[in-house]
C-alpha cells in the first residue's frame, strides 16, 4: 500500500472515531431529552387529570345544591299548597262572622243563626286542619310582621305600643302570615 492510501485510511479512521464519539456523546443527551419529554407529558397529563377531577367535584356539588334547592321548594309548595284557596275564603269567613254578630229578635232568626254558626264552625275547623290559625291581636304588643296599624290612640288602660282594638282578623298559615290583623294601637 502506498503511503497515500495509508494516510487516507488513517484519516478515515480518525473521522469514523470522531463520528462514533459524537454519536455516543449524543446518546445520553437523547436519553435525557426523551426522559424530559416523558416527564413533561406526565406532568401535563397529571394537570389535566387534576382539572378534570376538580371540574367533576364542582359539578357534583352544584348538582347536590340543585337537588337540595328543589327539595326545599317542593316542601314549601306542599306546605303552603292551600294558601291561594285560603286567601280567597277569608273574606267569606269575615262576612260569616259579621252575620253572626247580628242580634236575633225572633225564633226564626235564632234558628238561622244557629245554622250559620254550625257552618262557620265547620269552615273554621277545616281551615285549622290545613294549618290556618288566627293572629292574636288585642292586648298584644304591636308587631309589624303580624299587625297592620291603621289608627293610633291615647289610652291610659293600655301601655304604649299595645294593640287596643282589632278591626279585621289576621291569619297565619303554619308559620307564614297570610293576612295581618288591622288594628288600633295605643301611643
Amino acid at each position: 500500500m502506498s503511503e497515500e492510501t495509508k494516510q487516507e485510511q488513517q484519516e478515515a479512521k480518525e473521522e469514523n472515531s470522531e463520528v462514533v464519539e459524537e454519536v455516543f456523546a449524543e446518546e445520553p443527551q437523547a436519553e435525557e431529552t426523551a426522559e424530559e419529554q416523558v416527564s413533561d407529558e406526565l406532568s401535563q397529563l397529571e394537570e389535566k387529570l387534576n382539572e378534570s377531577e376538580n371540574r367533576y367535584l364542582r359539578l357534583r356539588a352544584d348538582f347536590d345544591n340543585f337537588r337540595r334547592r328543589v327539595n326545599v321548594e317542593n316542601e314549601a309548595k306542599e306546605k303552603y299548597r292551600a294558601q291561594g284557596l285560603i286567601t280567597e275564603l277569608l273574606p267569606a269567613l269575615d262576612n260569616f262572622e259579621r252575620a253572626l254578630n247580628i242580634e236575633a229578635d225572633n225564633e226564626q232568626t235564632k234558628q238561622l243563626l244557629q245554622g250559620m254558626e254550625m257552618v262557620h264552625r265547620s269552615l273554621v275547623e277545616a281551615l285549622k286542619k290545613e294549618g290556618v290559625e288566627p293572629i292574636e291581636a288585642v292586648g298584644q304588643e304591636f308587631d309589624p310582621h303580624l299587625h297592620q296599624a291603621v289608627m293610633q290612640v291615647e289610652d291610659e288602660n293600655f301601655d304604649s305600643n299595645v294593640v287596643v282594638e282589632e278591626f279585621q282578623k289576621g291569619y297565619k298559615l303554619k308559620d307564614r302570615v297570610i293576612r295581618p290583623s288591622m288594628v288600633k294601637v295605643s301611643q
